[in-house]
């Protein structure tokens, strides 16, 4: 799951960039309101953690803005005002939840995993392709009745490409989704990861699910 966290206070945009970081998210992070409609005008996150007192532009027409182009990207608000005409006002606009300053980063996590289970009712909670089933909210994969265990960036992986069954996508397409701006390694590591997804969920099995299309990408399907 890829996350933008827009917040203008340096040092609690860090707190949260490598504290979602550490339990598993991708996080991009910026600190203005110019910056968040660039970033999510030309990224395809998951969530956005959105501060309502920015810099340039603030959160309110952040949300206006994307939501005017059709970005239905769930948004969590963070305001250090509670009144409830900020809540409305933010509701409104399209936020799909808020949260008031200050808070504890639990809560703000069960807020996201919240907001991205709503997401998930239209998409699928458990993704599912022959034998193999991903549940995206406790992050297990089984294939028939054998758990398999994945690291972070392998289930990522595999998510995104169970998402998109039935669908080539390219090593670039891939690296895109699942790694976050400050990213600078090469496309070669994506082989690595299917490498290693490959003899975790295919290699003992009789039905390969994952394929390369030689100088195009991958794909998982059934043969």
């Amino acid at each position: 799951m890829r996350l933008l966290v827009v917040e203008d206070e340096k040092h609690l945009n860090q707190t949260l960039t490598e504290r979602l970081t550490k339990i598993g998210y991708t996080v991009d992070s910026c600190f203005d309101g110019e910056d968040a409609i660039y970033y999510i005008e030309n990224t395809q996150y998951d969530g956005i953690i959105l501060d309502v007192m920015l810099p340039k532009t603030n959160g309110f027409d952040v949300l206006r803005t994307i939501r005017e182009k059709k970005i239905l990207t769930p948004v969590l608000l963070l305001t250090a005002k509670d009144s409830d005409e900020d809540i409305i006002t933010g509701l409104d606009t399209g936020a799909n939840d808020y949260l008031t300053k200050p808070f504890s980063f639990d809560v703000l996590c069960a807020r996201i995993r919240a907001m991205l289970r709503v997401k998930d009712t239209v998409t699928g909670c458990v993704l599912e392709l022959a034998d193999l089933r991903v549940d995206t909210t406790s992050r297990t994969v089984t294939r028939g009745d054998t758990t398999i265990e994945l690291s972070s960036k392998e289930y990522s992986v595999l998510e995104y490409l169970l998402r998109n069954k039935g669908i080539v996508v390219s090593k670039e397409k891939i690296e895109e989704n699942i790694w976050n701006y400050e990213y600078e390694g090469s496309s070669d590591v994506i082989k690595v990861y299917i490498h290693h997804l490959r003899k975790k969920i295919d290699d003992p099995y009789n039905k390969k699910l994952l394929h390369t299309i030689k100088n195009v990408g991958y794909v998982i399907k059934e043969d």
